[in-house]
């Protein structure tokens, strides 16, 4: 049986990281290309030479180029420019949409059956223009940012508590961005639920720093922005695919039916993922100011897909 194959476009700090953790987990072959002249083929030679250390037979390929792509499973999009401080995730907008569109059409060419998964941003919007220019259907697309966003407010939580992250369950849904909807009612550490656990206010406090824990860390960083994080989500995301693990994972998905003010948009919920990628929109009763609250978002992600269209991607 051939090895499946994962394709990273954009070998910079989240498509690398991508890359290397991938080879890590051994249950793929990693394609890493970048249009820099030589810094893919570097990054691959050295992640290559980690298997003997590391204990992984994946193959890792880094190229400039299309060719090496071909008959992927996956391809993951990482490539665009990363937010600098005082830069809205919407300023990202008319930049990262020409990379987008131009790097899936390259990569859908030589793998016609591939899975995209987007971790450009704004992400919801570039979730968008890949699935509008790859033409795929929608289960074959999706966004990578529910996942990090829970994973901030599990971290947070478990900060708090002072117990395992293991043991909490959060779901954040909507854009990803500062709209964004911590369910703190679906929350629960061990079981308990959250709204237990933590006072009100400081909860609070917890749910805004996570709407805003990507900009926290550009702020410290000075340069660049998040990417052990979100390289780890993406990951999690092409092993639920390609195990077929089907786990629920927050996604951002095409809603069609499942939440109010949702429909036609890709958007953050949570989604069961397998071998056919999208394979359900997992509905739930969110509390009254949380479903409000969705559809607020769901607006925020609207004007963002109008706002592409305008600009002509």
């Amino acid at each position: 049986m051939s090895r499946k194959k994962i394709t990273v476009i954009g070998g910079g700090n989240v498509g690398a990281t991508t890359a290397q953790r991938l080879a890590e987990k051994d249950f793929c072959d990693v394609v890493l290309v970048d249009i820099v002249e030589g810094m893919p083929q570097g990054k691959a030679l050295d992640l290559m030479q980690s298997g003997p250390v590391y204990g992984y037979d994946s193959k890792v390929v880094g190229t400039n180029g299309y060719e090496e792509t071909a008959d992927s499973d996956i391809v993951v999009i990482t490539s665009g420019l990363a937010r600098k401080p005082g830069m809205s995730r919407d300023d990202l907008l008319k930049v990262n949409a020409g990379i987008v569109k131009d790097v899936t059409l390259k990569a859908i060419a030589k793998s016609p059956e591939a899975m995209i998964i987007v971790v450009s941003n704004p992400l919801d919007a570039m979730t968008y223009v890949a699935h509008k220019h790859s033409k795929l259907p929608a289960n074959k697309v999706m966004g990578m940012a529910g996942i990090l966003d829970s994973a901030r407010f599990r971290c947070f939580i478990a900060m708090e508590l002072g117990v395992s992250v293991k043991d909490i369950t959060a779901f954040v849904l909507g854009g990803h961005g500062d709209t964004m909807v911590p369910s703190t009612k679906y929350t629960t550490v061990a079981g308990i639920p959250v709204e237990d656990l933590i006072p009100r206010q400081k909860l609070d406090a917890i749910v805004e720093r996570t709407r805003k824990g990507g900009g926290e860390i550009v702020a410290l960083l000075k340069t660049g922005s998040a990417y052990y994080a979100p390289s780890a989500a993406a990951v999690q995301m092409c092993e639920s695919i390609l195990l077929d693990k089907k786990m629920i994972l927050p996604c951002a998905v095409l809603s069609s039916g499942k939440y109010d003010g949702c429909d036609g948009l890709f958007v953050g919920l949570p989604a069961k993922l397998g071998q056919d990628g999208v394979e359900e929109v997992v509905k739930f009763k969110l509390a009254a100011e949380e479903s409000a609250a969705l559809k607020k978002s769901a607006e925020a992600v609207k004007e963002l897909c109008a706002a592409v269209d305008r600009l002509g991607f």
